[in-house]
C-alpha cells in the first residue's frame, strides 16, 4: 500500500495544477522510491507527519535525473507551495537557482552544501551513529575485516563510512575496512555483488548506505551468514536474521519541526545540523540479534554514545 500511495502522490506532484495551492502547502522531492525502508521512506514519513499534525496540503515527486530537479521545484513554486523539501545533496544547485525566482517559497535540501535567504540545508550527523555501529562491528567481527557498500560516492556517504571506520578501529586498531560504491541507489543486484565480493575478501560485518539498493547488501549478508548494519532508518526488520543494528536519523521529526517553524513564520534559513545531542540520531539494535553482541561490546557502544553527546568524540564535516 505504501508503494501504491507514494506512486499516486508522485504522479500528482509532477502534474501542473491550474490553480495555486491553498492554505499551507508542503512538497517533497525524492531521488528514488519511498519503498526503500531507509532514506526516501523516512522523508515520505515526514511528509505524512506534516500533513497529519499541521493539516498541510502535501504533494510529492520522484525525480529520475538531474534535468528534472529545477523543473520540479519550479512547478511547486509556481503552484504556491510554501515549503519544498528536496531530499538529497544533489538538489543543492537547483534549489539555489530556483530559490532566486520564487522568494516566497522555502527550499530545504537534506544533506545540502549551501544556503541562501530562502534556501536551507539540513544535515544529520549520521556519522555519530555509524561510529557506534563501528564499535559494535569491532566487537562482533572474527576476521578483523569489515566492508562498506554505498550507492553514489557523495560526501555524506563518505562521512558516514568514515564514522564507521573510526568506531571500528577504536576497538580493532589492527582491523581493515573495504569500501565499494555501485554508482547508483537502485540496483539491488549490483549492491549484492559488491557485498559478496567484500565477503570473499574476509569481511564478516558490512554496513550499507545505498537506499533502495541496500537490500542487496542485506541479502548477501544473510546468504553468507554474516552481519550487516542499516542506515538512515530502522531497517532491522528488512532482513532480521542479518541486520544487527541500524543508524537511525529522525528525519520525520526534523521535517515536522522545520515545517512548524515555516508555518509560524519563525524559520530562518541556514546550515542546520542535527545529531545525537539533539535527539535526532540514534542506534537501534535488533532485539532478535542482541545475544550475538558480547556484553562488553554493548557497554563500549553505550560509552561511545555518551562521549559523542558530551562532545568528547568529534566526528563529521
Amino acid at each position: 500500500m505504501l508503494v501504491l500511495v507514494a506512486a499516486a502522490i508522485g504522479i500528482a506532484g509532477c502534474r501542473r495544477a491550474p490553480r495555486a495551492a491553498s492554505g499551507f502547502a508542503v512538497a517533497l522531492l525524492v531521488p528514488g522510491p519511498v519503498s526503500d525502508a531507509g532514506w526516501n521512506a523516512s522523508a515520505y514519513n515526514g511528509l505524512r507527519l506534516i500533513e497529519k499534525r499541521l493539516g498541510a496540503r502535501t504533494a510529492m515527486a520522484q525525480t529520475t535525473s538531474p534535468a528534472d530537479f529545477a523543473d520540479a521545484m519550479r512547478d511547486f513554486g509556481a503552484r504556491g507551495f510554501r515549503l519544498v523539501f528536496a531530499h538529497g545533496f544533489e538538489y543543492t544547485d537547483a534549489a539555489l537557482e530556483t530559490g532566486r525566482d520564487f522568494p516566497r517559497t522555502i527550499f530545504v535540501v537534506t544533506s545540502g552544501s549551501a544556503a541562501a535567504v530562502n534556501v536551507a540545508s539540513v544535515s544529520f550527523k549520521i556519522e555519530e551513529a555509524t561510529y557506534v555501529e563501528g564499535v559494535l562491528a569491532g566487537g562482533v567481527s572474527k576476521t578483523g575485516v569489515v566492508g562498506a557498500v554505498g550507492g553514489i560516492e557523495l560526501p555524506s556517504l563518505k562521512i558516514a563510512f568514515e564514522g564507521f571506520r573510526r568506531g571500528f578501529l577504536s576497538v580493532r586498531p589492527d582491523g581493515r575496512m573495504l569500501v565499494s560504491y555501485t554508482g547508483n541507489f537502485n540496483d539491488v543486484g549490483a549492491a549484492k555483488e559488491a557485498a559478496l565480493a567484500q565477503i570473499s575478501r574476509r569481511a564478516d560485518v558490512l554496513i550499507q548506505d545505498a537506499d533502495a539498493a541496500g537490500i542487496g547488501v542485506f541479502q548477501a549478508a544473510a546468504q553468507a551468514h554474516v552481519y550487516a548494519f542499516g542506515a538512515n532508518g530502522d531497517q532491522n526488520d528488512v532482513v532480521p536474521q542479518a541486520v544487527l543494528a541500524s543508524a537511525v536519523t529522525a528525519i520525520p521529526e526534523a521535517f515536522l519541526k522545520i515545517a512548524t517553524e515555516v508555518k509560524n513564520g519563525t524559520f530562518r534559513a541556514g546550515m542546520i545540523e542535527y545529531g545525537m545531542r539533539e535527539g535526532m540520531v540514534r542506534v537501534a539494535i535488533n532485539p532478535r540479534l542482541i545475544g550475538a553482541i558480547p556484553p562488553n561490546t554493548l557497554a563500549q557502544a553505550h560509552r561511545a554514545e555518551q562521549l559523542i553527546v558530551a562532545g568528547s568524540v568529534i566526528l563529521g564535516h
